[in-house]
């Protein structure tokens, strides 16, 4: 379990990152600032796996899955979030998708090529 309530926290270097990319170049942001990012974001996801626990234990599933995390989106009141998520996770999706097949083929020609060789010796 966690000995100490910082353990929660999502690491500084992530937040930093999702800072500079939000705000214009130039912009600074002070070291109390982040860190009172970082517990927001902190909260904000142990609240939303949280909800997402009870939605899915009330369906009787051991584990959350992206159905039960935009329901708790919803019931959490952060509808805004659910559609930009949604289309987020298909882009995702199909990158994943995209890559494998890319494997696949890769490993397909790798073994045609290695055949072919085998053959002519």
């Amino acid at each position: 379990m966690v000995e100490r309530i910082e353990d929660l926290n999502l690491p500084n270097a992530v937040i930093a990152r999702l800072i500079k990319e939000a705000l214009p170049d130039g912009a600074n942001v002070s070291k109390e600032a982040r860190t009172t990012i970082a517990r927001a974001a902190s909260v904000f996801v142990i609240f939303l796996t949280s909800t997402s626990t009870t939605l899915a234990r009330k369906q009787n599933h051991k584990t959350i899955n992206t159905a039960n995390i935009l329901d708790a989106l919803k019931q959490l009141e952060f509808e805004s979030f659910v559609e930009p998520l949604t289309r987020e996770l298909e882009v995702y999706r199909k990158v994943i998708k995209d890559k494998k097949e890319k494997s696949k083929k890769e490993i397909s020609a790798n073994a045609d090529n290695n055949s072919a060789t085998k053959e002519t010796n």
